[in-house]
């Protein structure tokens, strides 16, 4: 029985009463309100008396003003949907252009759309369409096409149970968790700022090789005072959403991870006033008070992120499939290919050409909706860890 109508109390157990009256058994049933409109499914076998039955739900229907339709027959309860995807769209806005491209490649993988729901409509609006059907590497690849294709955004991941669960989220500090970049915050009390931004942005880009520019750049820092880096951690700008996206994660029960190619002296203060899990940044050199322009120990470069990530994981018990990278450089790259989902964040086009999704808006906490966390649950989570 498939119902439908202008949603009211009393709709859904005047059908389920109407049925009882010949010991009919629920097979399934599915409900949903759009808008004032409700639509209610309802595979049943029919008791002692399928037509009896088939009289009473049309009675019942029609009584309540609803469009009824009876289908008397085997029902699909028995089909497993195999090969099952959940596909998040974003855009802000949202347009009918996007929704329709993404549907358009879904028919063409032979896949089907199950169901849709809204995740989001501020500051994004955000839709995640369950898919079956899919082969999943294939309509990612394809789906990244159509994202770039149209400029919204697109998540493809697996569904069921791989959605579930624990996951280690690992985040980039400098221009995705901060604003800035703190060895250029550093650096303007050196009056270095605009040589060390130039090398900064020839490493973000991939020109240079991560760890040679980070020696050139700190070298640039020799006989600074260490007490400057307490004025760079109190300019530092978090993003927007940055906060929202921790705390939700930690409401959630899942780790969270800073992995930054910046210094620990920064890092990790920042860290601990989030509630992060671990932190992994490099550590500067500091000798009677003042930076010698050298940085200590093994720098945390490309490899020695995706490094991280793997170790964190370990720590934590997790698979690789439930790790989340999240990033802008160059320099992230490997850590977003090792991760089971690598999300570029306004992010360098070489960046965003080989991660396996991308937001393009400043809002951090966007990154939920591509998790499935819809807008409704961040803010339960908001209300969990607020005191009160």
């Amino acid at each position: 029985m498939s119902l439908s109508g202008r949603d009211r109390p009393g709709v859904t157990s005047a059908v389920f009463e109407a049925a009882s009256t010949v010991g009919a058994t629920v097979l399934d049933v599915e409900q949903v309100v759009v808008r004032g409109h409700l639509a209610l499914s309802v595979l049943l076998s029919p008791g002692t008396d399928e037509n009896v039955l088939t009289d009473r739900l049309t009675r019942a229907g029609e009584a309540l003003g609803m469009t009824v339709d009876l289908v008397v027959g085997r029902g699909d309860n028995a089909r497993r949907r195999t090969g099952r995807a959940a596909v998040v769209v974003m855009g802000a806005p949202l347009e009918t252009r996007h929704v329709a491209a993404v549907a358009r490649s879904v028919a063409e993988h032979g896949a089907n759309i199950d169901r849709i729901r809204r995740l989001s409509r501020w500051p994004v609006t955000t839709v995640e369409l369950d898919v079956s059907g899919a082969d999943l590497p294939r309509m990612r690849r394809d789906l990244a096409l159509v994202s770039a294709e149209t400029g919204c955004d697109i998540a493809v991941a697996p569904a069921g149970l791989a959605r579930r669960g624990a996951r280690l989220v690992v985040l980039d500090v400098d221009s995705t968790l901060i604003q800035d970049e703190v060895i250029e915050l550093i650096a303007e009390h050196a009056g270095t700022a605009a040589e060390v931004a130039a090398v900064t942005e020839r490493a973000m880009a991939g020109e240079l090789d991560f760890a040679e520019s980070l020696h050139a750049r700190v070298a640039t820092l020799a006989g600074l005072p260490v007490a400057v880096l307490d004025e760079v951690r109190g300019s530092v700008r978090l993003s927007p959403g940055a906060r929202t996206l921790v705390r939700t994660l930690k409401a959630l029960g899942f780790t969270v991870a800073l992995v930054s190619g910046g210094f620990a002296e920064v890092v990790e203060p920042i860290g601990a006033e989030l509630g992060v899990d671990h932190v992994r940044a490099n550590r500067l050199e500091v000798r009677d008070g003042v930076l010698t322009g050298r940085v200590v120990g093994t720098v945390v470069d490309r490899p020695g992120k995706a490094a991280a990530l793997r170790e964190f994981a370990e720590i934590e018990g997790l698979p690789l499939s439930r790790t989340v990278a999240i990033g802008d450089g160059a320099n992230d790259l490997d850590m977003l290919g090792v991760a089971g989902l690598g999300v570029a964040f306004n992010a360098k086009p070489v960046v965003r050409e080989q991660a396996d999704t991308s937001v393009n808006v400043p809002y951090l906490d966007t990154v939920l909706f591509l998790l499935g966390v819809s807008r409704e649950e961040i803010e339960d989570a908001e209300g969990l860890t607020e005191p009160g």
